[in-house]
């Protein structure tokens, strides 16, 4: 092999090799991708079965229920519509009615969100974004 050809072999090998590592990061970012939803758009939204995303809204106001352990049922909603989220775990500590939420998950098949981790605004100013901007579209959350 003359010195151009061995110089073309390897940068056709780093070329394969660009591309199958941007491949596979694309794939596996893929796989990890949820949406965000408010409680409204979930009715015009084609889930799959099983398919995570994350759900955001107000935690609605009288519907916090604890069960056994750290089972806590809500609902969550953006004053249009209204899901019921259910969750196992340690929810954040400024968790309460009223407040902003995003919930990450999937639907059961009972059509309650199994939630598997739970955010709540941290301060008193602080809104997540997609829930702000959600909540500001439908004319229901106002900046102080």
């Amino acid at each position: 092999m003359t010195r151009k050809q061995k110089r073309l072999s390897v940068i056709a090998a780093g070329a394969v090799f660009l591309a199958t590592a941007t491949g596979l990061t694309f794939y596996a970012l893929g796989q990890k991708a949820s949406y965000f939803y408010m409680p409204a758009d979930l009715q015009a939204a084609t889930l799959q079965p099983g398919q995570r995303i994350r759900l955001g809204g107000l935690v609605e106001p009288g519907t916090i229920v604890r069960g056994q352990g750290t089972e806590v049922s809500f609902g969550v909603t953006d004053h249009e519509k209204s899901v019921k989220v259910t969750y196992t775990g340690i929810l954040p500590d400024l968790f309460r009615e009223d407040q902003g939420v995003i919930t990450e998950g999937t639907f059961g098949s009972d059509g309650v969100f199994v939630a598997d981790s739970v955010l709540a605004k941290h301060d008193e100013t602080y809104m997540p974004k997609e829930v702000a901007d959600g909540l500001k579209a439908k004319g229901v959350w106002q900046e102080n």
